[in-house]
């Protein structure tokens, strides 16, 4: 299919400038609607001007998914705009504590979990109605063909899959996020309704390169020597841009996925097998 998201309206939670703003233009660009919402509605705009300039459809508004309220009316606000919800992409993020557990404040890990996986679970909560608006319920006729679905993906990371020192709080939130992701996929699946979960490792986009830019000025070398010592982890020997994380979640969201749920897909230039 040359436009898997065509006629589908998808919500983007966390629509930053790296991750959301690809994964907003890549979804338009296969046909769908996207509405981009994030705390900072300042860099919402400018995402909404780039989609709208490729010749695709967008929305912005701000939410913040902490507070129940606010998710309330991030879904008013789409129900203004449609009575169905095709898909739902979590990826809020804040910087975690970077410390031992011994030296963790335990609220610097309740906030971790409050936006992580309380913020997911209540974006899911919100929009189920409209994702089961978008689900297509198979007939008994039509038992053996692939009906469509909703999906929601939750972005995850590859910390889930190592135990290296300092990063216990990021793992933790991230780690019951996977755990989410599961037993809604058990509860909704019967609704129509998707879950399933991205475990993206490193993003190499501007991000990355910033922190890569500090490594090497504070260890000597260069960005790309931090590259190349980084990458020598990975099978592919090299680090996944932001496209090649945006195009497996556009197909979760896509019906090619029909039969997928509950599942955790890992992103990484195989530095872990799962």
């Amino acid at each position: 299919m040359s436009e898997p998201l065509q006629g589908k309206t998808v919500v983007i939670v966390g629509a930053g400038p790296g991750f959301g703003r690809t994964l907003a233009l890549r979804a338009a660009e296969q046909g769908a609607t996207v509405v981009v919402a994030a705390r900072t509605a300042s860099r919402l705009d400018g995402i909404v001007d780039e989609v709208r300039a490729a010749g695709g459809t967008a929305i912005a508004a701000a939410v913040d998914a902490t507070e129940p309220d606010s998710v309330r009316a991030l879904r008013e606000t789409v129900a203004q705009h449609t009575d169905a919800v095709h898909g739902l992409v979590y990826s809020a993020f804040a910087v975690p504590s970077m410390k031992p557990l011994a030296q963790t404040d335990h609220e610097q890990i309740s906030r971790g979990i409050d936006l992580s996986v309380l913020g997911a679970l209540r974006t899911t909560q919100e929009f189920t109605p409209l994702l089961e608006a978008g689900a297509e319920t198979p007939d008994a006729e039509q038992i053996d063909a692939a009906p469509a679905s909703s999906s929601v993906v939750m972005m995850a990371s590859a910390v889930i899959h190592h135990s290296r020192e300092r990063y216990a709080g990021y793992k933790i939130a991230k780690t019951a996020l996977v755990a989410l992701g599961h037993s809604l996929a058990t509860e909704l699946g019967p609704r129509g309704i998707r879950v399933n979960t991205v475990a993206p490792g490193y993003i190499y986009g501007e991000t990355l390169k910033g922190y890569f830019e500090h490594l090497a000025g504070k260890y000597g070398g260069t960005v790309e020597d931090v590259y190349a010592h980084t990458a020598e982890k990975m099978d592919l020997r090299r680090l996944p841009g932001e496209r090649e994380i945006v195009d497996p979640v556009v197909f979760l969201l896509s019906d090619a996925a029909s039969a997928i749920t509950g599942q955790t897909l890992t992103v990484d230039c195989g530095e872990f097998h799962t």
